[in-house]
C-alpha cells in the first residue's frame, strides 16, 4: 500500500468519525477547512511548487 493510498484511507476514516460525533454542519466545516488552513500557512513559493507538481501529475 503506497503511502497516498494510507492517507486517503486514514482520511475516509477521520472522516466518517467525525460525521458521527459532530452535526453535519460542523464536520463538513472541520473536513474542509484543515486543508484549506494547511494550503494557506504554505510560504508562496511552497503553494507556487505544490501547484506546479499537481498539473505534472494531472499529465501522466
Amino acid at each position: 500500500m503506497t503511502n497516498r493510498t494510507k492517507v486517503a484511507v486514514g482520511g475516509v476514516a477521520v472522516g466518517v468519525v467525525l460525521l458521527w460525533l459532530l452535526p453535519f454542519w460542523a464536520a463538513l466545516l472541520v473536513l474542509i477547512g484543515v486543508p484549506v488552513g494547511a494550503y494557506l500557512l504554505l510560504d508562496p513559493s511552497q503553494r507556487k511548487r505544490l501547484r506546479r507538481a499537481s498539473r505534472k501529475e494531472l499529465g501522466r
